[in-house]
């Protein structure tokens, strides 16, 4: 399974959406980026603040003294993978069942309850606690914009705008808007 994680991972290339979510904070619109994404393509498109709420794919965790390392570095040829400490090392993802990482989850808490407006990007919005950001912001009286192929339950209940659209189309004409001044 990691070496087929790692192929998945190593092989994805950042799209036009986490380009243009990089120039959002280029441009001083975003204060950070929370993703429930473990493939480290907004890092690579240049956003420098990126919450990652289930991980990172490009790392291994020990489970023994919880160091990471990238896995570039370990020797895929020795199975199980092992840290220097002699510790099992796992991807550095959240799995099913498991607990979203403590300093993720109150940095996203944190960011959503003083933000202004947050953008809520390709997700079905039901599995919690990540389903809970974008409630979490609400009550703090951030506007909620979401992009989004389809409706989801935030749609017409929390969303105050709904573009229904790809992430790789509206948000490079979102950052176009911006800079021309709408």
């Amino acid at each position: 399974m990691l070496t087929e994680m790692e192929t998945l991972v190593f092989n994805a290339k950042p799209n036009a959406a986490h380009y243009a979510l990089a120039e959002l904070e280029q441009i001083s619109h975003f204060s950070s980026v929370i993703t429930q994404n473990v493939d480290n393509l907004h890092q690579e498109a240049g956003s420098s603040i990126v919450i990652e709420f289930h991980g990172n794919g490009k790392r291994l965790r020990c489970l023994s003294c919880g160091s990471t390392v990238g896995k570039s570095q370990v020797d895929f040829s020795i199975m199980p993978p092992r840290c220097a400490c002699g510790g099992l090392l796992k991807p550095d993802v959240v799995f099913f069942g498991e607990a979203i990482p403590a300093e993720a989850y109150e940095k996203a808490q944190r960011e959503a309850r003083y933000c202004d407006l947050i953008l809520v990007i390709g997700t079905s919005a039901v599995v919690s606690p990540a389903s809970e950001i974008p409630l979490e912001a609400k009550r703090g009286g951030a506007l909620v914009a979401e992009i989004n192929l389809e409706e989801t339950v935030l749609t017409r209940s929390v969303s105050d705008l709904s573009i229904h659209e790809s992430a790789g189309k509206a948000l490079p004409a979102l950052v176009e808007s911006i800079r021309s001044g709408m």
